[in-house]
């Protein structure tokens, strides 16, 4: 029997690369995202039994009916990408509204919560029991960019919360580990190669690699056995400022 993933924000960039890789590599793939259409060419590119499930990460009805869905069509859960991300414009600390704000941290860290809890419920009763969440992580929740205290601040929370399974998970077989990534290729780095703001506010080009590389990245850290974990991964554009960035 194959095992089942289930991919959050798969309906573009990332997701959809991953989900099309964790489709080839064997796995069923559960598809999901706030959008029918693009989930559905992610379903078509991915070929095979793929469900496709509309679900808004940062609504907890919405969340418990994509895994209702999920457990109904595939009967257990192996791997859960925890995905589904947002930004706001880069705007000034002071300007920041609070529905900017909150509509960051409800997506990127509330339902990332809410889909591992209910991946971590499943993954507990199942038999065999046990699998592994995977957070899409990033590289600004250590070395942030100007004007994106939301982003950032969801992400380094994210950063704890993928400690916290990992060390919740280990009597239950259950394994947590977390990708943090530098500028892969996908619409939302299209501006970098035009002009991103830096630390000191000059304007530059940056490097993007081929979402690819992250797709088989997260293939081969949801391959290993339950007994082995990437804790963390970073994988980034060589030349792009990281290391050393401000």
């Amino acid at each position: 029997m194959a095992k089942v993933a289930l991919v959050t924000g798969a309906g573009s960039g990332i997701g959809r690369a991953v989900a099309v890789a964790l489709a080839a590599a064997g796995y069923r793939v559960v598809l999901a995202g706030r959008r029918a259409e693009p989930l559905s060419e992610t379903a078509r590119l991915a070929g095979g039994q793929s469900l496709v499930v509309s679900a808004d990460v940062a609504d907890s009805r919405s969340v418990a009916h994509l895994f209702l869905r999920l457990l109904e069509n595939c009967g257990r859960l192996d791997v859960l990408f925890n995905n589904a991300g947002t930004t706001t414009l880069a705007v000034p600390f002071e300007d920041l509204t609070f529905n900017e704000w909150n509509a960051v941290v409800q997506t990127n860290l509330t339902g990332a919560f809410l889909c591992a809890q209910a991946a971590f419920r499943l993954m507990k009763s199942q038999t065999p029991r046990g699998g592994r969440i995977i957070n899409n992580g990033s590289i600004s929740a250590a070395v942030p960019r100007p004007n994106s205290a939301p982003y950032t601040a969801s992400k380094h929370a994210l950063t704890g919360l993928t400690k916290s399974i990992s060390l919740d998970g280990r009597e239950h077989n259950i394994a947590c580990g977390q990708i943090d990534i530098g500028n892969a290729g996908t619409p939302m780095t299209e501006q970098m190669k035009t002009g991103m703001q830096q630390a000191d506010r000059s304007m530059r080009a940056e490097p993007t690699f081929d979402v690819q590389h992250v797709a088989e990245a997260v293939v081969h850290m949801a391959s290993l056995p339950l007994d082995v974990n990437i804790q963390f991964m970073t994988i980034i554009a060589t030349q792009m400022p990281f290391i050393g960035r401000g």
